[in-house]
Parts: C-alpha cells; sequence; structure tokens
C-alpha cells in the first residue's frame, strides 16, 4: 500500500514508485522539492508510515560535512589548513579540504578491532589520528566508508565541544525541522525501521565489483553489513556520521534544498565543486568529490549502500530511501519518472 501525495502531473511517478515496492521485500519513501513545493511525498511497504525513519548508510556523510562547513562559514575552521592544528594529536599530513574531499587516505584500520568501538567515539578517533594513510594526502582519493564521519566529526567537536550529532540537531536539522539523526535517543529508536537484505549473496555481489581495498575498508571494525548489529539499539543510539543517520526521504530533500539559505553562495559552489575526480581507490569507479559531496554535472548529492540517495540537480531536490538493500536502480527510475515531468533527458543508466 502506498500513503502520500504527488503533485497532479506527477502521478506516474507513484506508478514507478508502486513497480519499485514490488521488487523489492521492505519498504521505502520517496520525495521530490521543486521551487519551495513538494511534488512527491510517497511511503510504503510493511510497517512504513509517514514518520517512519530508516538507516540510509553514506546518504548521512553530506550531513556530517555541512556540520564542518558551517564552522568553515563562521571562521573557526579553514579549509586548506593541516587537521593537526585543530586536532594535534593527528598525524596525517591532510588538510581539512582534504578530508571532506576524501583525498586524505584515511580509509583503513591497521589494528584488528571489535564492533565495539564503533561505540567508542574516543577510541575511533584515537585510532583515527594515529593511522598511517593508505597514500599520500591530496594524491589519490578514496571514500573513506566507515572513518568520514569520525574525521569530521572530531573537527568539529575539537572547534565547537559539541559532537556532530548534538552539533547537526542544534545547528541544521532541529532549525529547519528536517527529521534526519545521528546518535538516536528512544523516541526516534521507536520509529526507526529495521534494514533487510544483508544476505551473504549479497555482499558476495558487492565484493565481486569492488577493489580489495573496499572490502578492508569496510571490514575492519566488523559489524556495518551485520543485520544484528545495524538494526541494534545500540547502533543507533551511537554516533557513526559516516553511515548511521536515521532519516525520512522528505528531510533529506528537504536538506538539498535548505542548503542554498544554509550556507553562503560562495561556500556552496566551492563545496559542490569537484575537488578531485578520477578512479576512486576504494569504490572503485570513477567519482568527482566536492567537500562531501559527489559531484556529476551539475548535479550533487550522495548515495547509500544498498540504493539508498538524496541530492539536488538544478531546480528540484530528490530522495529515495529503502530499508531493503538492492542497487541503485529504484532510485533512477524514480528520479527519471520526476525529470520526465519536468521536461528534463533522464539519468543514464
Amino acid at each position: 500500500m502506498i500513503d502520500g501525495t504527488v503533485e497532479p502531473g506527477f502521478e506516474q511517478v507513484r506508478d514507478v514508485f508502486a513497480d519499485v515496492l514490488k521488487r523489492q521485500s521492505g519498504g521505502a519513501a520517496v520525495a521530490a522539492r521543486l521551487d519551495g513545493r513538494w511534488v512527491v511525498d510517497l511511503w510504503g511497504g510493511p510497517g512504513w508510515s509517514r514518520d517512519s525513519i530508516v538507516m540510509p548508510y553514506s546518504v548521512t556523510k553530506p550531513f556530517a560535512a555541512v556540520c564542518a562547513l558551517l564552522l568553515v562559514e563562521r571562521g573557526s575552521i579553514e579549509l586548506d589548513t593541516p587537521v593537526r592544528r585543530y586536532w594535534p594529536e593527528f598525524t596525517a599530513p591532510a588538510t581539512v579540504r582534504q578530508v571532506l574531499s576524501h583525498q586524505a587516505g584515511l580509509v583503513t584500520l591497521d589494528t584488528p578491532e571489535p564492533t565495539a568501538t564503533f561505540y567508542d567515539w574516543d577510541r575511533m578517533c584515537a585510532l583515527l589520528a594515529a593511522q598511517e594513510p593508505e597514500w599520500e594526502p591530496g594524491t589519490a582519493h578514496g571514500e573513506s566508508a566507515l572513518f568520514y564521519g569520525h574525521l569530521v566529526g572530531e573537527l568539529v567537536r575539537r572547534t565547537d565541544g559539541r559532537s556532530l550529532g548534538r552539533f547537526l540537531d542544534d545547528e541544521v536539522c532541529g532549525p529547519l525541522g528536517l527529521d534526519f539523526h545521528i546518535g538516536l535517543g528512544p523516541a526516534e529508536q521507536a520509529r526507526a525501521i529495521d534494514l533487510t537484505g544483508l544476505t551473504p549473496d549479497y555482499w558476495a555481489a558487492m565484493l565481486d565489483e569492488k577493489p580489495d581495498l573496499w572490502r578492508r575498508a569496510t571490514a575492519n571494525p566488523p559489524g556495518s553489513q551485520d543485520p544484528d548489529v545495524v538494526n541494534s539499539a545500540a547502533w543507533r543510539a551511537a554516533e557513526i556520521p559516516a553511515v548511521n543517520g536515521h532519516g525520512t526521504a522528505r528531510a533529506v530533500a528537504d536538506f538539498y534544498a535548505a542548503l542554498p539559505g544554509l550556507l553562503s553562495s560562495g561556500l556552496l559552489a566551492e563545496a559542490t565543486t569537484a575537488q578531485c575526480s578520477g578512479p576512486d581507490r576504494v569504490v572503485g569507479s570513477d567519482i568527482a568529490w566536492g567537500l562531501g559531496f559527489a559531484i556529476e554535472g551539475d548535479a550533487y548529492g550522495m548515495g547509500g549502500l544498498g540504493g539508498s540517495y538524496g541530492g539536488a540537480d538544478g531546480g528540484y531536490t530528490f530522495a529515495f530511501l529503502t530499508s531493503h538493500l538492492g542497487d541503485f536502480d529504484r532510485a533512477t527510475d524514480l528520479e527519471n519518472a520526476v525529470r520526465a515531468v519536468l521536461g528534463l533527458a533522464p539519468i543514464p543508466d
């Protein structure tokens, strides 16, 4: 069953969404905003309601990045300053810009760690501060799949004093009314939808498509791909800001719509301009990274493991959040349905 609304003319998005739900075992939500109004706001599937929240993995990363960018805006952080100025224990010769654009090389941990390290902010940050980069910062790029949020979040904590989750709530999501959270309290825990599709076959297929560095970058500490871990109260309560934000599709689409009012035009333009491009050493495919956003032409945004996506392209913003891990074809089909109504060329497969 599908709930929600579409603006007249966008009915075909509802039809595509119905097909998407038939193609997966769990629920999902899709939202699109255009010229200050909602043209699509739909949700459906087992257990889903308007206020259901779900973890979209790396869709969380731009929320973390914007916290640091706000401190750049306020003069508390400078983009081309070495991280160690703000975080003296940090040993890698990386700048803030390189951290924000996935050029710092801190994508793995040499020390085998238990899942519990995800729940110990100080230990994780100490490990990252001492970690040798996989490459000389600035000479290559690769997504810091598990650690991006700790790298950015510790910069926020060292300069502002608040944790990244608290800063995000106080300075971004709270004032803007965005239902997106990093570190869930009891009320949010009660609304969280479990992830499904985290099967051995799914992970085997993922490994077949990725370089070995991706395996090393996502396997230590273990647990980020384990349903018993990511659906647990402990995981949801922790701040793991590379991956464990929880929210609605409406919140993600509204986040992108709010960015021009949140950041100055100059900083937003810089953040959404490619700082590096070409083969991503972790993901394995060509990616252009801005300051927290993946860039493709005029579009910017971020996909998450399992098929969730949020971003902006020209006059509209779009988000698809799903509880069932699969491919990105579902998000692309839905966004192309929106683009067809707007008379825009489809996103290539």
